[in-house]
């Protein structure tokens, strides 16, 4: 897989991965990341204990979601052999776990407060920015003691505007709560972004987000269900580092 890393502050690591070099067959070549879609299971383990290792942890502290397209966070308090099931977020303040979310086409988010020792993650199609998952997760953060002000965020690839057209009646019940995800598809038709309303949503609540990767469907190292329809998902991890001991 190819990867893209970096801080949240000097307690925070995160990495994304996209599809490529991994050990996956087709049609989930190579770096599938998910249990749930037909691939062998082996194969993703390693895929994700190369990921994994990008931050420093090993696959079996690994801990990720079933996403339900909703706004539920999950709050993690140590390793599961087995996704949390409903959620589509996961916040922890423990140390040496590594929170994944995956996507094919939805907008996965990192999130770190490396001072006050909280991460989360973020999984957020249409329906999620319908129903705030990204505000839900800052708050369950802040009640974790996270400082918004301190929060940073990655945004990862997700599907443009351009590819994403929708039914006007979803365009307008999207745009209705979130006038950033405004967009006009291929042929004139409406569109949702749903990357810009995530970083809109993410500034509103005084998080300054970066971006990596970029359209999905427009992308051949990533993967979109909207393109390929029987495909794996790439993601991104984010863990909490130790704190230093102090002499």
């Amino acid at each position: 897989m190819a990867f893209v890393d970096g801080s949240l502050g000097p307690r925070v690591r995160w990495a994304f991965a996209d599809r490529t070099d991994g050990v996956s067959l087709p049609p989930y070549d190579a770096g599938n990341l998910a249990d749930h879609v037909g691939d062998d299971l082996g194969h993703v383990l390693d895929n994700r204990a190369a990921l994994a290792g990008r931050v420093g942890v090993d696959a079996a502290h690994v801990v990720t979601m079933a996403p339900v397209h909703g706004n539920d966070v999950g709050q993690v308090a140590g390793p599961s052999a087995t996704p949390v099931p409903e959620v589509d977020a996961l916040v922890t303040t423990v140390p040496g776990i590594a929170l994944l979310v995956l996507a094919a086409d939805c907008v996965p988010v990192l999130l770190g407060d490396s001072g006050r020792g909280v991460v989360a993650v973020v999984h957020a199609g249409w329906r999620g920015v319908l129903s705030d998952v990204v505000g839900q997760t800052l708050s369950s953060m802040a009640d974790l003691g996270a400082r918004l002000d301190r929060v940073r965020a990655v945004v990862g690839p997700a599907i443009c505007g351009r590819c994403y057209d929708v039914p006007r009646a979803r365009f307008d019940e999207v745009v209705a709560v979130a006038p950033e995800a405004a967009s006009v598809a291929a042929g004139g038709l409406p569109g949702l972004d749903l990357r810009a309303a995530v970083v809109a949503r993410l500034r509103s609540a005084g998080v300054t987000p970066q971006l990596h990767l970029g359209c999905t469907t427009e992308t051949a190292s990533l993967y979109s269900y909207r393109r390929d329809h029987v495909t794996g998902r790439h993601g991104g991890v984010v863990t909490l580092l130790p704190e230093a001991v102090r002499a």
